[in-house]
């Protein structure tokens, strides 16, 4: 329980919880089936109530973080969120993807596609980087976008980027085992067990991911500043190794096979940035470490930026690498390095390979379950999610219930489905994420309550409208038509929006610390690039989409509603009740 103050802190009681239903819904509208058909019936103006009210800047700041009973240790600094973000990014999908962007699509002009979708991702890299340093709080963008866009959007962006988390996190432990297999000599299935009385995709049961991501996640729940460790360690051996395999292949370097640069064209060099891009995705769970960071203000842009800069380096430099010891044409798309190094000679080298796929994957998996389990303890600060699972563990200052829970949905997925099911199941939960936190960033900008008048809002959504709808014709005409026309048009509708927004709405707030420069381009460009992106993706992933989505929505309506307006009133009636009594003493 929370006993707020008037400065929007709150004094803990500490609470010990068990396996029963007040743990799970202490809320008032859970403690009777009558209250709970009260609660129903007034679902309508429930909602309406959540859709329209923000939170603030100190109640995430403060009066979130208290529900957890205890503080986070602060022991990161900007060395620690370099390499968490090197290493929640750079895994095992660059000796991947990389093949069949250059064979298929790209050539050798895989260096622009990496370069171009790096950049791109560098977008999003720094409107997290704003909101992170004014908002440094585990729930990195759920909190972001319960601020700025209200509880109900925030709801929907965290529980998909959750189950992204998730089938994330289980598809690296299962990859983990295939590299784990190479290196050890032998076949993945031969670390797998086949159960033939199961469906098929979900009958190759794999025990090393799980006794990965169970180890992983002790380390998690020890210490974040072992973890840190651990992760710096592995994450800059990781990054020697792809050094050696730099001069390792630079030596059977041909620059002819260079020639043609790019021999399917800009569209090709476009579709492989398009591909390319998920192989940026992972940074913003390094978000959610902001209550960890010593100093945010400094800490939080060097290693955000930082990072993303290593990333697209080393990216583009094993790209070029790749195309220069093998013509495109010849480069395979499952295992591009490891056949490029037998290709010339060196069979030797497939183990380093592997070597260095395994210490990448490990990373990611650790990223995964520490930013999986923050977005999850402040969603349950909200009760939006049981809030047992918010709780800050007293000894070892981590969020132990939430790790564990998360551990084990990973370890659930990862143990029966295969790889290919899994592989189908990312990308548009990250992309959908992207954009609405680069919308929610230039909400920031241009509107504040009570501040901005009526005229500058009806801009702001005028033109934000307009940002969002050419973005989404312009993925249109990607998928679609290709019209030159249609492209010229929409991208003029694009400017003019952003234009328009630029010149014709004040800014209504500054960032205090570090703001993203070149307001508000690169956050409308941002929302465009993703929107853009989200165009690649087929059809059946947004059916998909649409499901959890769905599934969501039923939770929200039926629980997660109601929780969080419990909660939100108790705190308002004290914040209220405080106030009387204060105003009584004086």
């Amino acid at each position: 329980m929370v006993v707020g103050d008037s400065s929007g802190q709150g004094m803990v009681k500490t609470t010990r919880y068990g396996c029963n239903k007040t743990n799970f819904f202490p809320e008032e509208s859970f403690k009777s089936w009558g209250n709970y058909g009260r609660a129903l019936r007034n679902t309508k103006s429930r909602l309406t109530d959540r859709l329209f009210t923000r939170s603030s800047d100190e109640s995430e700041l403060h009066e979130m973080r208290a529900r957890s009973q205890n503080e986070m240790t602060k022991s990161l600094n900007w060395f620690d969120i370099i390499w968490f973000g090197v290493g929640s990014v750079l895994g095992a999908g660059v000796f991947v993807l990389t093949g069949q962007a250059a064979r298929d699509y790209a050539g050798p002009a895989v260096i622009i596609s990496y370069l171009i979708s790096g950049l791109s991702a560098l977008l999003s890299v720094l409107c997290y980087t704003e909101f992170s340093v004014e908002l440094p709080v585990a729930g990195g963008s759920f909190a972001y976008l319960r601020v700025e866009l209200g509880d109900f959007i925030a709801f929907l962006a965290a529980g998909n980027i959750l189950f992204e988390y998730i089938v994330t996190g289980a598809s690296v432990a299962r990859s983990w085992t295939s590299y784990f297999a190479t290196l050890c000599n032998h076949k993945p299935e031969d670390f797998r067990i086949h159960a033939p009385f199961l469906a098929h995709g979900f009958n190759e049961l794999d025990p090393i991911a799980v006794m990965l991501s169970i180890a992983i996640c002790i380390c998690a729940c020890l210490s974040i500043k072992g973890s840190s460790k651990f992760n710096s360690f592995v994450t800059i051996v990781h990054i020697f190794v792809m050094i050696f395999i730099l001069i390792a292949g630079l030596t059977k370097a041909d620059t002819s096979n260079f020639r043609p640069l790019a021999p399917f064209g800009m569209d090709g060099v476009l579709r492989a940035s398009a591909m390319l891009f998920f192989a940026y995705v992972g940074f913003d769970g390094v978000s959610t470490l902001g209550e960890e960071i010593k100093n945010p203000g400094r800490d939080i842009p060097i290693g955000l930026i930082g990072s993303m800069i290593i990333v697209i380096t080393t990216y583009c430099l094993l790209g070029a690498t790749l195309c220069l010891m093998q013509p495109y044409s010849q480069i395979d798309v499952d295992a591009p390095f490891t056949i490029a190094f037998e290709a010339v000679g060196m069979n030797w080298a497939k183990f380093v390979v592997a070597f260095g796929a395994l210490k990448g994957m490990t990373t990611v998996v650790l990223s995964t379950i520490i930013a999986q389990a923050r977005y999850f303890t402040h969603i349950a600060r909200t009760h939006m999610a049981p809030p047992f699972l918010a709780v800050i563990n007293e000894k070892t200052k981590t969020p132990v219930n939430a790790t564990v829970i998360m551990t084990i949905a990973n370890c659930i997925v990862a143990f029966f489905t295969s790889l290919d099911i899994l592989a189908n199941l990312l990308s548009i939960s990250t992309l959908f994420l992207f954009s609405l936190v680069s919308i929610a960033l230039i909400v920031r900008r241009y509107y504040v309550s009570g501040e901005t008048t009526s005229s500058d809002q009806n801009k702001l959504i005028g033109f934000l409208t307009l940002i969002i709808l050419s973005s989404i014709g312009l993925a249109l005409v990607w998928v679609h038509s290709k019209n030159v026309v249609g492209y010229i048009v929409l991208v003029a509708l694009w400017f003019i929006a952003t234009l328009g927004l630029k010149l014709t709405v004040k800014e209504a707030k500054k960032p205090k610390l570090w703001g993203v420069p070149w307001m508000p381009w690169l956050p409308s460009a941002s929302v465009a690039i993703n929107v853009f992106i989200m165009g690649s993706i087929d059809g059946p992933s947004f059916i998909r989409f649409s499901v959890w989505t769905a599934g969501l929505l039923v939770y929200y309506v039926f629980v997660g509603l109601h929780a969080s307006y419990d909660a939100a009133t108790e705190t308002r009636e004290k914040f209220v009740a405080e106030q009387v009594e204060a105003a009584t003493k004086c």
